[in-house]
């Protein structure tokens, strides 16, 4: 899928530049998208930086279990590149 998350670096804050499979890249902030229970925990940038790329789905996941749908990644970023 184009959404495939290939690429994602912490750049401070609730701020990641991500790259994907179709060739856009760029930064989102997702401060504004850390609120209910399984996001909350993420409102530390400590917790928040320890994201990965799931190898199945291609997102980014979080260790309490916490992911967002590349879909959303992609339609949102700003593109830098």
């Amino acid at each position: 899928m184009d959404y495939d998350v290939l690429e994602a670096q912490y750049r401070g804050g609730f701020v990641v530049w991500l790259r994907f499979r179709d060739g856009t890249a760029g930064k989102i902030d997702l401060g504004p998208e850390l609120w209910g229970p399984v996001f909350e925990p993420l409102r530390d940038p400590t917790v928040f930086s320890q994201f990965k790329i799931d190898p199945l789905f291609h997102t980014l996941v979080w260790p309490n279990g916490a992911d967002l749908a590349p879909e959303f990644l992609h339609d949102n970023i700003r593109v830098t590149a």
